[in-house]
């Protein structure tokens, strides 16, 4: 019965998207449809049951990265079909543009409360890949009160877009990849740092005792490969490979820059399923 229903929603999907394409695209074209507003239409519609965003994907070429969905429309209609009825919450906090991508920051219910980052590729007007990291939404504040998604939104310094991504990549490499510490405070306005991980406090001062209780607990953090840097204006966002406790994680971290220094940071990790466990081939990462 289950695959009888996929098969529908197969159907379905590629149905609407063949019979629709051309008054989309006239839509699209009348009301100058963003891709930023594609994609808040398609996450919303995992809330809303909406058809129309669905027409937004390009069915015969949807790569999926989640490595828990299956490929394609095929997969993305089963994960929604599994969903429990009025389940579903999906609130936007942040979005941006770089170039053929779009990536949010967002707060969910799926299969629970999830603080959320995704990514989705562009080809012609139409969304061809996805990435994602998710994160179990915690019940209380950080040490400094905040949660994982507080804080501003406002996108400024549009002209300093490429400064920015080139002084956060150099960031993640020097003190997260290498370990390059002496290059630390470099980084940074002396101790103003905001901080929405959730067991760390404000300031280097939080990250240094969060990094000394974690390994007077045997528990270490390292990132091993960057794999993509996606920025708008202020807004930088590193997707990294590494390991935290042993296992093997996606890290995906969104900074804020203010006058050529990190000044905050918001981020999810995502320990990466055995390949037993997987239900498409594409990678997690494969940009």
């Amino acid at each position: 019965m289950k695959k009888i229903i996929t098969v529908l929603i197969i159907v379905f999907a590629f149905s609407y998207c063949s019979k629709n394409k051309k008054a989309t695209t006239k839509k699209e074209e009348k009301m100058k449809i963003t891709n930023k507003q594609k994609v808040v239409s398609l996450l919303k519609s995992i809330e809303t049951e909406a058809k129309e965003p669905i027409a937004f994907i390009n069915p015969q070429k949807y790569i999926q990265h989640n490595l828990a969905v299956g490929d394609g429309l095929a997969g993305f209609g089963e994960v929604l079909h599994q969903l429990p009825p009025n389940s579903a919450k999906v609130n936007n906090i942040r979005i941006f543009k770089d170039g053929d991508f779009v990536f949010t920051h967002t707060d969910y219910n799926f299969f629970g409360p999830k603080i959320g980052f995704d990514i989705f590729r562009f080809e012609n007007g139409k969304i061809v890949e996805h990435w994602d990291n998710l994160q179990e939404k915690p019940a209380s504040l950080n040490p400094s009160n905040r949660s994982m998604i507080d804080g501003p939104n406002e996108i400024t310094d549009l002209d300093k877009t490429q400064e920015n991504k080139t002084l956060v990549k150099n960031f993640v490499t020097d003190i997260l990849v290498n370990g390059n510490m002496q290059k630390l405070a470099g980084y940074f306005d002396g101790d103003k740092y905001l901080q929405h991980n959730p067991q760390v406090a404000d300031g280097l001062s939080g990250l240094g005792k969060a990094l000394e209780f974690m390994a007077s607990q045997g528990v270490f953090m390292k990132y091993n490969t960057i794999h993509k840097v996606l920025g708008e204006g202020n807004f930088v966002l590193v997707v990294s490979e590494g390991t935290f406790a042993d296992k093997h994680t996606s890290f995906y971290d969104l900074f804020r820059v203010e006058n050529g220094k990190i000044a905050e940071h918001w981020d999810v990790m995502e320990t990466i399923i055995p390949e037993s466990e997987r239900k498409n081939n594409n990678g997690k990462f494969g940009f």
